[in-house]
């Protein structure tokens, strides 16, 4: 959890933590544990981080031997949790991140950039910290669903669904700043079509939304997630190269020089002895 301008760590922390105790918070938790343990599982290295929300152990299903859970000072949660908390435990900021350049193999971001100040910037620092062919997992909220709908409305009458101080940013809008920063998008998903209901009962009645959505609207689900490799451009070579062979012409052996005067000589004599006759 990273803290934005205007609300204090412990105001969000607090509510970022009611939210996820609640039914669709449990809801939203489950999908997103189920996609990120599809998303790590290929990846291999050294190193791999993960940012914030430590309720959710992205990396529990990847095999990379050193792993870490980064939080910040201001969201340090308590004894209980950091027990269940699979890695080791840092202490940082999403800006000045205590790792160096292409140093890490695999990063998952959950909903990071939703509580950044500034999440170009906290992008930016994620960048430099991942080697490149990395890979960088991301999850968010989808404010073109129905649960977006109805936060919007919600701020407006002081009832927010989510919690109030996340920022909405669409996946287009990530997927645009992976590009310029040369990532290559390998896949993406989007997932949790129920209706925003508060209530346990409302929200497993709806269960039968899950497959509709998935089929006939995926891009309204109400959570996504993106996984994308660090790509460094350069120059590379495409096929086979060919290469020429000079080739050393056969050496033809000269004639014997004694045979080729004899000859020379019979010649001359003929044509005297034709010289001689004509003028008899």
């Amino acid at each position: 959890m990273i803290t934005t301008e205007g609300h204090s760590a412990k105001e969000i922390l607090a509510s970022w933590d009611a939210w996820l105790s609640s039914p669709p918070g449990k809801y939203a938790l489950k999908w997103e544990q189920g996609q990120f343990n599809q998303a790590v599982a290929d990846a291999f290295g050294f190193e791999a981080l993960q940012i914030g929300l430590p309720q959710l152990n992205c990396l529990s299903e990847n095999r990379i031997p050193n792993k870490y859970v980064l939080i910040t000072p201001q969201d340090m949660p308590s004894a209980e949790k950091i027990a269940k908390i699979s890695g080791q435990i840092c202490i940082g900021q999403v800006n000045e991140l205590p790792f160096a350049t292409d140093s890490l193999d695999l990063i998952a971001l959950p909903h990071v950039l939703e509580f950044a100040e500034n999440p170009h910037e906290a992008l930016r620092e994620i960048h430099r910290v991942l080697r490149p062919e990395g890979r960088l997992v991301i999850s968010g909220f989808n404010p073109m669903s129905l649960w977006g709908a109805r936060q919007s409305l919600g701020k407006l009458f002081g009832t927010p669904f989510l919690p109030r101080e996340s920022q909405f940013i669409s996946h287009i809008r990530i997927k645009d700043w992976l590009k310029l920063l040369d990532y290559s998008i390998d896949r993406g998903r989007f997932g949790c079509y129920r209706l925003p209901l508060k209530n346990e009962n409302g929200m497993e009645s709806m269960g039968f939304l899950e497959k509709a959505g998935d089929r006939w609207w995926p891009i309204l689900g109400s959570l996504f997630m993106l996984s994308a490799v660090k790509r460094v451009p350069g120059m590379r070579l495409v096929g086979k190269v060919q290469t020429k062979k000079t080739r050393l012409r056969r050496l033809v052996p000269a004639a014997n020089s004694s045979t080729t005067n004899s000859a020379s000589l019979e010649q001359i004599s003929e044509v005297n002895k034709d010289h001689l006759n004509d003028h008899a």
